[in-house]
């Protein structure tokens, strides 16, 4: 911290030219300590989990990993909806599936961030910012629709919901080192991608409905 200066005024003579300048300097140096600690804060805030040299793991892994688990948990819950709010057979099966797939993986991802030393919990995270999440006003939209208008609405949502994670699973595949959480992104690129086309499929037939 800059330590605070008292300029007594001379009782002879005075000098503004010199007390301009060693005003400048205090302002100088506050503003220059002032963005050192801004920029320092915006650092440490910014600083990615650290991850020992050796690893087969980098921290591209962990963040897949860490919002995986976030956006999987989204797309459960989302499923969790379908049974007490469709009739329709297509879209109770592809929400049974889509509960079958996720939730075995939301635990093998969990096991590996155990296994890497790294933290689960995501509460730090600005979920907002992950391809296709819903706010909670759409799930609210969601719970309160029903019948033909609660299956579109789903699987407008659900889409969205697949296109953001194709993307996470893309970032991993770019960016990654694990070879299993590589080869999971893969999984989820092929097997999201195939939903993604059945559920625009089942939305063109919902059109005349």
């Amino acid at each position: 911290m800059l330590s605070k200066h008292v300029v007594t005024r001379s009782t002879r003579s005075s000098h503004p030219t010199r007390a301009a300048g060693i005003l400048g300097a205090l302002v100088a140096a506050s503003v220059a300590l002032s963005a050192c600690s801004s920029s320092e804060n915006t650092a440490a805030s910014e600083t990615p989990t650290t991850v020992p040299a050796d690893a087969t793991f980098n921290a591209a892994d962990i963040t897949f990993a860490q919002s995986m688990i976030a956006h999987h948990e989204q797309a459960v819950s989302m499923a969790d909806l379908v049974a007490d709010r469709s009739t329709d057979p297509d879209v109770l099966d592809l929400a049974d599936r889509i509960q079958a797939a996720q939730e075995p993986e939301i635990d093998t991802l969990d096991g590996w961030l155990d296994s890497w030393g790294a933290d689960s919990e995501t509460s730090g995270m600005d979920h907002s910012r992950m391809g296709g999440m819903m706010t909670e006003e759409d799930m609210s939209s969601l719970e309160a629709a029903s019948g033909v208008q609660f299956d579109r609405l789903w699987l407008q949502m659900m889409l969205e919901h697949h296109t953001g994670a194709v993307g996470m699973a893309q970032t991993e595949i770019d960016d990654g080192e694990d070879p299993q959480a590589i080869a999971l992104a893969q999984d989820v690129q092929s097997s999201q991608g195939t939903e993604i086309t059945e559920m625009e499929q089942l939305l063109q037939s919902l059109a005349t409905q």
